[in-house]
């Protein structure tokens, strides 16, 4: 990654619906140079899509909570069939396999309270492997873009 590359990542990372030749002018190149960058960016799996930023809320999902998952026994079978399973619930918005004293963190989002207790209680807790989980309500939530590089 040079600095074009980076800012090249920093400018789709602001809007990735740019076309090709606006982001080419943003950065005083020729759109073929631009286009070609671009390619080798998302062959090199730096660029791994585009997506929409949907609001949870506008979509009636507006309580959101991080659950965290503790499973026994810890074995491989365990935790790819809980991490498929989880990852296809309707509520499950990311998943995360940890290490430590958790093994999964969920970010769930719901209508409301009524559905999360729901959610905790006849979806989570009636998986055998599940032997623990803990709750916590977000109040807010900041995205911050992937740097493209540390310094």
């Amino acid at each position: 990654m040079d600095e074009l590359d980076s800012e090249i990542v920093r400018l789709l990372q602001t809007d990735a619906r740019q076309s090709n030749r606006e982001l080419a002018r943003q950065l005083g190149i020729a759109p073929s140079t631009c286009l070609e960058r671009v390619r080798s960016l998302t062959r090199r799996g730096v660029i791994r899509g585009y997506h929409a930023d949907i609001d949870p809320a506008a979509l009636n999902r507006g309580v959101q909570a991080l659950v965290s998952v503790q499973v026994r026994p810890l074995s491989r079978a365990v935790i790819n069939s809980f991490k498929s399973s989880a990852a296809a619930m309707p509520e499950v918005l990311s998943l995360f396999v940890l290490a430590g004293g958790d093994d999964f963190l969920l970010h769930v989002a719901v209508p409301d309270l009524d559905h999360l207790h729901s959610f905790l209680l006849d979806r989570l807790s009636k998986r055998k492997e599940i032997v623990g989980f803990r709750t916590s309500m977000i109040f807010q939530q900041v995205h911050n873009a992937v740097p493209e590089r540390l310094t």
